[in-house]
């Protein structure tokens, strides 16, 4: 057994833990969740495990290894970070009922499926900046993708029957313990902002690397329009937000479908490939 697989495991269970942690106050009544000073440590030693398995799977000796479960990881263990530095300043612990699940998920499907393949090129400076950057831009959509279905869920929430109190289920008292709407937009545009302008590097760096190695700058695979797809949607959708204020419901609409090309650019085709298809 690898030690990629073992921290993996290691790190899911962690994550596990954390999420039961604070999911069972709720199964047993309680108002919120909150997971304190000692919980972002532990949230933090987590991370450190995760850091550590995707390190081991992906960092050989002069040379990098992906697949689609590695991408997943990586992506959400960025995102991870990315939430942990945010929940310093602002109290979204709430936000941790679905991500501490979600990453739960993503760090056993990684363990469970660690084939990889070499990357070409791995040597090639522009390309290993350009891995870093692209997954970058991936973790930090990725959140926001999940931050997205948590808003949705949350104002469908709002818009039922106020409840009493003896019929209210622990799903009702997880969405009534999350920060109010408007501070989980103003977060989620903040992701989105940073997120774009990061994915903005991805494609120039893309385009750079690609240049140097086939001669064309914006090669037509499944990959780069997948990517441009993601890039125009939310470039569409910080547009409309700075011209005609989109919010709501439409700005989660676009920010789950760039999500999706985005997903579709590397993970959904890699799966497809080495899951399905069975090909490196």
């Amino acid at each position: 057994m690898s030690a990629g697989i073992v921290f993996h495991s290691l790190a899911a269970l962690a994550y596990a833990i954390l999420a039961i942690s604070l999911w069972r106050p709720l199964t047993l009544g309680g108002a919120q969740a909150h997971a304190g000073k000692v919980g972002r440590i532990c949230l933090l030693s987590a991370i450190i495990l995760h850091g550590i398995a995707l390190h081991q799977s992906i960092l050989l000796d002069n040379s990098l290894r992906l697949s689609w479960a590695l991408g997943m990881s990586a992506a959400i263990w960025v995102g991870m970070i990315i939430f942990w530095l945010e929940s310093l300043i602002l109290r979204i612990d709430g936000l941790l009922l679905i991500l501490l699940p979600a990453v739960t998920l993503v760090s056993l499907v990684a363990a469970v499926f660690p084939q990889g393949y070499i990357v070409a090129h791995a040597h090639n400076d522009w390309l290993r900046a350009h891995l870093l950057i692209a997954l970058t831009a991936y973790g930090l959509i990725t959140i926001a993708a999940l931050h997205a279905i948590l808003m949705i869920a949350l104002d469908r929430h709002l818009h039922r029957p106020v409840e009493q109190e003896a019929n209210r289920n622990f799903i009702s008292r997880a969405l009534d313990s999350m920060p109010p709407l408007l501070v989980q937009e103003h977060l989620l545009f903040r992701l989105i902002w940073v997120g774009f302008f990061v994915l903005t590097l991805a494609v120039i760096s893309g385009a750079i690397v690609s240049m140097g190695l086939t001669g064309k700058m914006f090669p037509l695979d499944h990959k780069t329009v997948f990517t441009l797809l993601s890039w125009l949607t939310f470039g569409g959708l910080l547009l409309g937000r700075y011209a005609r204020g989109w919010r709501g419901r439409i700005a989660l609409r676009w920010t789950l479908v760039g999500f999706a090309f985005l997903l579709l650019a590397y993970t959904g085709s890699r799966f497809v490939l080495e899951v399905i298809l069975q090909r490196g």
